[in-house]
């Protein structure tokens, strides 16, 4: 994973950075934050293309397991967000 530094602000007359004032920035998501997200988002997008249509609306499918589908991409999605990210020491 990249990761961006932080160092103090130049003064007037200095040129150089230490490496004393660089500090690593950790971003609150990581990849796997991101791709599990992703994920939840197409689960919910199938729940709906399941839930679609016009014809037989009492259908199993449409009635069940559908919204099912939808429900279980929204835990994905909150299960995403929640997660901690790894720590590396």
């Amino acid at each position: 994973m990249a990761q961006k530094y932080t160092g103090a602000a130049k003064t007037a007359g200095t040129s150089t950075k230490s490496a004393e004032n660089m500090q690593p920035v950790h971003f609150i998501f990581e990849k796997s934050n991101y791709m599990l997200l992703a994920a939840s988002v197409v689960i919910v997008a199938l729940g709906f293309v399941l839930m679609s249509g016009t014809t037989d609306i009492y259908s199993s499918t449409k009635i069940v397991v559908a919204p099912l589908v939808v429900l279980a991409g929204f835990g994905l999605g909150f299960y995403a967000i929640l997660k901690k990210p790894t720590t590396k020491a």
